[in-house]
């Protein structure tokens, strides 16, 4: 029986020959997958209310809406005056950004407008969008 390793491939035992054809198999998987994700959509909240093919003609929660559920639009927040646990509660913050956030207000004074969420470490201009609706920054208000 005639070896398939070709004349420039070095001389490999059977061992090695196992390894290089797993991770052969594990770098075409891992591409496979990266391909699978890059042309899968994922669900967003922003998507949430829309209507897909599949769903049209078929009762939804915005045509019998829950009255236990009448959530009233949330305030917005003062970045100034809001508490870790009041800035958890943003979209994309959690209990660590919401610290970092209030220990950027300690360390270099009152947020002057909102723009200045971009030098606390974890926030970019993405997290930022998503934070404009839900945050305000009020002047100082010494007498």
């Amino acid at each position: 029986m005639r070896d398939w390793t070709p004349d420039w491939l070095p001389d490999l035992t059977e061992a090695e020959r196992r390894g290089a054809r797993l991770l052969a198999l594990l770098l075409l998987l891992g591409t496979a997958h990266d391909l699978w994700r890059a042309h899968t959509p994922r669900f967003t909240p922003e998507f949430a209310g829309t209507a897909s093919a599949d769903t049209i003609g078929t009762p939804d929660a915005a045509s019998h809406p829950d009255p236990t559920s009448a959530a009233a639009p949330a305030p917005i927040l003062d970045l100034n005056t809001a508490g870790v646990a009041e800035l958890d509660q943003l979209p994309g913050i959690g209990p660590v950004l919401a610290g970092r956030i209030v220990e950027h207000r300690r360390r270099h004074g009152r947020f002057r407008n909102i723009d200045e969420l971009l030098s606390v470490p974890g926030i970019g201009p993405r997290l930022l969008e998503r934070l404009r609706p839900a945050v305000r920054a009020t002047a100082d208000r010494t007498p």
